[in-house]
């Protein structure tokens, strides 16, 4: 995904909405790795930080607010309403409305989270203008910081790497990768 990324968004040059299109595109693949390359590209002169941020933030609410939209159509389905068996499915629901801008919040920093809380909220009909309000401040601070140290690390890979940046890019994104799935993990095992 990296690599056809930073390629078109080498080869759309001087069209930023081509570039914001395609970042936009990365991340409903991969939220991270398309924060950390289009850092580097920005590192690098190929996208301009404005476009960039722009277009990482629309991309990833976007991405969020769908899988909220995928939870409210999953609950207007018979079959998906007869797997849910909760006891009071009514109380659960009133819950995720009470609760809907922390859930938000607190997943968007907890790996694995965000699939199905957001969901869960589409599901059980929390706020909508509360789950966008979240979905929108928790990505201002997940994605900026996140970006944030890509743009560090890309001038460290730049600066010490030369060509063999996009290997230590790589490397980073598969790091990222593994750190969130092993979170992910140990979260599971604390159950």
């Amino acid at each position: 995904m990296s690599l056809s990324l930073t390629s078109f968004l080498a080869t759309a040059g001087a069209s930023p909405l081509l570039q914001g299109l395609a970042i936009i595109v990365g991340t409903f693949i991969l939220e991270d790795a398309a924060t950390i390359v289009t850092a580097m590209q920005v590192q690098t002169g190929h996208v301009d930080l404005p476009v960039a941020l722009v277009a990482l933030y629309i991309g990833i609410v976007v991405g969020d607010i769908g899988l909220y939209g995928l939870g409210y159509l999953a609950a207007c389905w018979p079959p998906a309403r007869r797997w849910v068996t909760l006891p009071n499915v009514e109380h659960e629901g009133h819950w995720f409305d009470r609760n809907v801008f922390r859930i938000v919040f607190i997943s968007r920093f907890i790996p694995g989270a965000r699939l199905p809380l957001y969901t869960a909220c589409g599901f059980f009909r929390a706020r909508l203008g509360l789950f966008c309000v979240a979905a929108v401040l928790a990505t201002l601070i997940w994605t900026t910081l996140l970006f944030a140290v890509s743009l560090r690390v890309g001038q460290f890979l730049i600066s010490h790497l030369g060509t063999w940046k996009w290997l230590g890019l790589a490397g980073f994104i598969v790091t990222i990768l593994l750190i969130s799935r092993t979170i992910a993990r140990l979260q599971g095992q604390s159950r």
